[in-house]
């Protein structure tokens, strides 16, 4: 199949994708649209939002609907990497097995994942980086795809462990989720409080996603859209020879290389599903929000004057 049927055929179930999650999924549009779009770009996601917005369901269904392995991690303060990672265990013939853990999946769910110890964050950092994992010194290669999505509670704080600009940096995307509409709760009451359910079908398989990962990294891009974005990022950095006022003033750290790297990966994609054989600007400002914002690392003035990241990153387009 030629790369130009690929991406027709691409766009066709991509829309049938969201249409089979919308069986489940009232509203939320935008967030659905960015969580597939770091799928298919090959990345992790971070999804911020207070609870009761359907975050763990949001992500079970996706994967439903991808037809690939899921698995829940819950993120205590006891939690142990062992817990994540898998152990060793001494068996009835006196010889070390080792036991998988959750990691060993397509899809993991770390639910709340602010609420454990930096120690046990760490330990999904070589999974995110490298796809592998190392455990009693032997080196262990995940099953791909393999992507971490992540949920997180912005306003209970007590009793949390931020995560590291080290760890926030993995992840592709920083998702906000915002409370519906009236009448997508309307829905939602309706839909949740009755004896009606609905079964999501896979649509996929972990080879089509393969598939869809390595033609989104086939597709070209013109000069003038990677300098855009790496301008872009560029201009974030307060430490940079001449960096804008609103950046100087407000912001005290900005992002590195691997924002630039997403932002084109992601505008690839975010140009495939709706069609285009190749991204141009629009492409990178749609995804800048998500990418940025848990990238740039306000100072005391933004927050005392309630500058938000997304202020700060419009004015840079």
């Amino acid at each position: 199949m030629s790369d130009v049927a690929a991406v027709k055929e691409l766009v066709v179930k991509y829309n049938a994708l969201k249409k089979e999650i919308s069986k489940i999924i009232v509203g939320q549009d935008q967030t659905v649209t960015h969580v597939l779009l770091s799928i298919f770009s090959g990345g992790h996601s971070l999804l911020v939002g207070v609870p009761g917005l359907a975050k763990t369901l949001l992500i079970h269904t996706v994967a439903q609907a991808l037809g690939i392995d899921f698995k829940r991690i819950q993120f205590t303060p006891d939690l142990m990497p062992s817990d994540i990672l898998g152990s060793e265990i001494l068996d009835e013939t006196r010889h070390f097995k080792f036991i998988k853990g959750p990691i060993f999946s397509n899809i993991i769910l770390a639910d709340e994942i602010n609420r454990t110890p930096p120690k046990t964050q760490a330990a999904l950092l070589e999974a995110m980086q490298e796809k592998s994992v190392t455990i009693a010194g032997h080196h262990y290669t995940l099953e791909k795809p393999f992507f971490v999505l992540a949920t997180q509670n912005p306003i209970e704080q007590e009793g949390t462990y931020p995560l590291p600009e080290a760890q926030l940096d993995r992840f592709m995307f920083s998702i906000n989720l915002d409370y519906p509409t009236f009448l997508e709760e309307v829905a939602i009451v309706k839909r949740t409080t009755s004896n009606e359910t609905s079964k999501v079908n896979a649509l996929f398989s972990a080879d089509e996603i393969l598939k869809i990962q390595q033609l989104i990294r086939s597709v070209p891009v013109a000069d003038n859209v990677i300098e855009y974005a790496v301008n872009l990022v560029g201009k974030t950095r307060p430490k940079s020879s001449n960096p804008p006022e609103i950046v100087a003033k407000y912001i005290d750290w900005g992002a590195g290389p691997r924002a630039s790297q997403n932002l084109i990966l992601a505008a690839k994609t975010h140009a495939v599903v709706n069609g285009k054989f190749s991204p141009d600007i629009e492409d990178v400002q749609a995804v800048a929000f998500p990418i940025l914002r848990h990238r740039i690392v306000k100072n005391y003035k933004a927050e005392a004057e309630g500058i938000s990241e997304e202020q700060i990153i419009k004015s840079l387009f």
